[in-house]
């Protein structure tokens, strides 16, 4: 399948799948024996990673490395998995390498350096709703809405959540440096 028809998915949100952490889990650790130390954290991130929201089926792990223009070994790791390189996002997030695996895909893997803002700011996200179940049923509301109002169309569901992620992050940065003073 091509990068153009794989786009024309449609946008698929789902009831919470508690076996969501099991195969997060089960991909961690097959990630983890591919690409070794490369691999300084491997975080499940994305709705999957928060338990009781409403997500796309797809399981979002982000690899966490200590520099991407020597993450060759993991990137090669990663493809040997079977997983489908994907560097014409790199335009948009020249800091990012982006895979996925199945047809129709089953796991998206974001490798990202551990030091980056993307990195920090995925987890803040899903650190926050994993805390805060008002602001998780909120996001959920949002995504089932953008979800059937965008259903072909992938980039507006995106734009449609960049606003309450943005709020989010911010909230939790001004959390995050109130429990530090």
């Amino acid at each position: 399948m091509t990068v153009a028809t794989r786009g024309t998915q449609p946008v698929e949100v789902v009831d919470y799948d508690p076996d969501w952490p099991r195969r997060y889990a089960d991909e961690r650790d097959r990630i983890a024996a591919a690409i070794g130390e490369a691999a300084l954290a491997i975080e499940h991130v994305g709705g999957t990673a928060v338990p009781g929201l409403p997500a796309k089926p797809v399981i979002d792990l982000m690899v966490g490395v200590e520099d991407i223009e020597r993450a060759g070994p993991a990137v090669a790791g990663l493809i040997n998995l079977g997983y489908e390189y994907v560097p014409e996002f790199e335009s948009q997030l020249p800091d990012r390498r982006y895979f996925r695996l199945g047809t129709p895909e089953t796991h998206h893997v974001h490798m990202v350096p551990v030091s980056g803002d993307y990195f920090e700011e995925h987890l803040l996200f899903r650190d926050w709703l994993r805390s805060h179940p008002q602001a998780a049923e909120e996001y959920g509301k949002l995504k089932r809405g953008l979800a059937s109002r965008f259903r072909l169309d992938r980039d507006a569901y995106r734009a449609g959540k960049v606003p309450f992620i943005d709020t989010v992050v911010a909230a939790a940065r001004r959390e995050a440096g109130a429990q530090r003073s």
